[in-house]
């Protein structure tokens, strides 16, 4: 069974270009490393490294480095103990509000008046709400691995990313980079659960899983050339976003505006226009002057097409959170506007871009998607 498993799942037409055999790209040792699958299962305890990182690094240096940059929370009321409301609010709904027949219904159940009910749930909402210091640790914990990536020919000519595919050696500074990257997003992956929940919080999940899918497959695949290229661009924009946030949850207005801008013009040159242009371009056109099309080709091109959507969507969103920002005032009325519910729910998504990013998350192996980054 386990036999057939393999044969079926290592077909050499799902992975390589007609014509080639698994035994057409073996390599000596002289000749460097060739990307296998096996190399991936360390990405598995690294993620758990990463998430036991996290925890540490946000205590002993987060949590610290957030007072002496002045970040505050604000004192919030503790709703009372209500068995019947608290019962109401984690099974059916947390803003019964919205429908006055429950409310008068839960008043009568309870013995508490209309007004007071909807105190209750306002109060037990902001209990939930993350504060500014779990916010600003979650800001702060970002990815910081680099790669020499304008070092190499395919840089500047992308054009090398294909010759000789698929028989290329991996560079060791390569393979690290996909590890370490490939174990980063699944470690986002694996605490997306517990992590500050957002308006975009869908689309960082599909971010975070067709980023490990990019990341697993165009390693299996060999094209870490163009794959060194596509985490490049998502990561470019990360740093400036995440400064922006943590500036933000500590009042310094100014510098966060202008990180902000910095990060929106960065992410909307790289996103739509060095991705689509250069990177997709490369792999859709320019590949097929070295090989003909095969199952790889298109399922690689179609991950990076969904991250292009979510990269559409993104610029949607702060296209539009940089024009308030420039004719409407500064970004913080934003906020003020997303937390009272004013002016519908696009205040509220767009401000999840700084207050949170996923962009990240990835966007970012490859957006924000997360965090790529995505």
């Amino acid at each position: 069974m386990e036999a057939l498993l393999n044969e079926w799942l290592w077909q050499e037409e799902s992975w390589l270009p007609p014509g080639i055999s698994w035994q057409d790209i073996e390599m000596k040792e002289d000749e460097g490393r060739f990307p296998l699958p096996r190399d991936l299962i360390y990405t598995f305890p690294l993620a758990f490294t990463f998430i036991a990182l996290r925890y540490v690094f946000e205590r002993l240096i987060a949590v610290p480095f957030s007072k002496h940059l002045g970040v505050k929370d604000r004192i919030r009321i503790r709703a009372a103990s209500v068995p019947k409301l608290e019962t109401f609010y984690k099974q059916k709904s947390r803003q019964p509000s919205q429908v006055r027949i429950i409310v008068v219904s839960l008043g009568k159940q309870c013995g508490i008046s209309q007004r007071n009910i909807q105190t209750w749930f306002r109060h037990r909402r902001n209990q939930d709400r993350p504060s500014n210091s779990r916010k600003f640790c979650e800001a702060s914990h970002t990815h910081c691995t680099t790669v020499f990536t304008s070092m190499t020919p395919w840089f500047w000519d992308h054009r090398e990313c294909w010759r000789g595919y698929p028989k290329q050696p991996v560079a060791e500074a390569h393979y690290w980079y996909y590890i370490l990257e490939m174990g980063f997003y699944l470690s986002l992956l694996l605490c997306v659960s517990v992590d500050v929940k957002r308006k975009d919080f869908k689309e960082q999940v599909i971010h975070h899983i067709a980023t490990i899918f990019l990341i697993g497959f165009s390693y299996c695949a060999n094209y870490v050339r163009v794959g060194t290229l596509v985490m490049l661009v998502h990561d470019s924009s990360d740093f400036f976003l995440e400064s922006a946030k943590m500036f933000h949850y500590a009042g310094w207005t100014r510098t966060c505006d202008s990180l902000f801008v910095i990060f929106s013009l960065v992410f909307l040159v790289t996103r739509l226009v060095v991705f689509p242009g250069r990177v997709v371009h490369t792999t859709l056109v320019v590949s097929l002057e070295f090989f003909q099309p095969f199952f790889g080709y298109y399922f690689f091109n179609a991950l990076l097409l969904v991250l292009q959507a979510l990269h559409i969507f993104w610029a949607y969103l702060i296209l539009r959170m940089l024009y308030k920002f420039v004719f409407l005032g500064k970004v913080r009325r934003l906020q003020m506007k997303g937390r009272e519910g004013m002016k519908g729910k696009e205040a509220q998504i767009i401000v999840n871009l700084l207050t949170q990013c996923e962009v990240r998350r990835k966007c970012h192996l490859y957006c924000h998607p997360h965090h790529f980054i995505l």
